[in-house]
């Protein structure tokens, strides 16, 4: 029985430790880089992408079914060593149980999990898989016993939804990599460097921007960045027009498979406002300003020179302009029609979900009698969508 107990116990443990590794190198690792993974074909990183989708829960799943297999493996390893030993010689050999059990099965995996992000994970895809389904519905049973009334239930499920997407999204920006965010270079307001400053102001005032990045032979070839308040204290001073190049300030360059989180560290840190993202053949690929990577922990920030745009247009003849956030009700409500069910709220998650990967602008996707459009397409992500029937 004794040497069953400890077999048992190692079985727990090794269970654990792999949970504990898998899920450090998953929380790591790139949901960019495992769709990429997932729409080449690989059944793993399908699974793995499926699980990213939610990481506050699957680090909640995978927490509570780590700690309850460590607990399994402690009690007959416990009751093991307790028939063998007594006095002083169990509280020793208990106490280096503990250790071993927390330097085995939790420091020591979690550390290389997390200093091997990404495909360490995909052998382990069908035991966190497993894990985080039994963890989460365990934390559902839990809330549903420690229930209250049904007010104070509505109140709380209120402030968690609050509070996880704020997590959610501190967590997401940690992966997430410039190209996602970044204005693509179609959309960039430019100034070129043969214009004059009252051409640059006009610019700037008719636009709404604080700072202009200035164009030398083409738009891949950035030579500067001009701001708004520079041309204002020329303006102050009364003198005449002036080439933009005497005035214009250096361009901060990044790569667009740099870390958002990164990146802010060193904004912050050179106090610079906006940078020129470039690809990996060294063109321009966009723009990237602090206020576009605030706006993805906290949502979108609308100043006095935005223009928000509605959520829906009607074009006429049956077709609808419509913003990748509206979620697929309200457009089933608005066209009359019903959508695949599937883990999307929004429009353009149907669409990612239709194509199983990031669709091209003016690719279109068939569903039912409906025809949806990519209109726009920012980096990994969709901004319009056209649906015509």
């Amino acid at each position: 029985m004794t040497g069953l107990a400890l077999g048992l116990a190692a079985v727990f443990a090794l269970a654990a430790a792999a949970i504990r590794f898998g899920g450090a190198a998953l929380v790591r690792s790139s949901r960019a880089d495992v769709l990429h993974d997932a729409a080449e074909g690989d059944q793993r990183a399908a699974r793995l992408a499926s699980l990213l989708d939610d990481r506050v829960t699957l680090q909640a799943s995978l927490g509570f079914v780590h700690a309850s297999l460590l607990v399994a493996a402690a009690i007959p390893a416990a009751w093991a060593i307790s028939a063998v030993v007594s006095g002083w010689a169990l509280a020793g050999s208990l106490a280096g149980l503990g250790v071993l059990l927390v330097l085995g099965a939790e420091s020591l995996p979690r550390t290389w999990g997390r200093g091997l992000p990404g495909r360490p994970a995909y052998p382990l895809s069908r035991l966190l898989e497993a894990a985080v389904r039994i963890g989460s519905r365990a934390s559902d049973l839990i809330l549903d016993i420690d229930e209250d009334d049904e007010e104070e239930e509505e109140d709380d499920s209120a402030r968690y939804e609050e509070e996880t997407e704020l997590i959610s999204s501190v967590l997401e920006f940690a992966d997430a990599i410039v190209r996602e965010v970044m204005v693509p270079r179609t959309d960039m307001i430019v100034v070129g460097a043969g214009d004059d400053t009252d051409r640059a102001l006009d610019v700037v005032l008719t636009q709404g921007r604080s700072r202009v990045p200035v164009t030398g032979e083409s738009l891949d070839d950035i030579v500067g960045v001009l701001y708004a308040r520079d041309l204002l204290a020329l303006m102050d001073e009364q003198e005449g027009p002036r080439p933009v190049t005497e005035i214009m300030r250096p361009a901060y360059f990044v790569p667009e498979t740099k870390r958002l989180s990164e990146l802010l560290r060193e904004l912050q840190a050179d106090q610079v406002h906006l940078a020129v993202v470039v690809d990996e053949f060294g063109g321009t690929a966009g723009l990237v300003t602090i206020e576009d990577l605030l706006e993805e922990i906290v949502g979108e920030i609308v100043d006095e020179y935005d223009v928000e745009e509605p959520m829906v247009v009607d074009e006429g003849d049956g077709a609808f302009l419509v913003d990748a956030r509206l979620p697929v009700d309200e457009l089933g409500e608005l066209v009359g029609a019903e959508f695949p069910e599937g883990d999307w709220d929004t429009v353009g998650g149907l669409l990612l979900g239709l194509a199983g990967r990031v669709p091209r602008e003016g690719e279109d996707f068939a569903v039912g009698a409906l025809v949806l459009t990519a209109v726009r397409v920012q980096g990994r992500r969709i901004s319009q969508v056209r649906v015509a029937g």
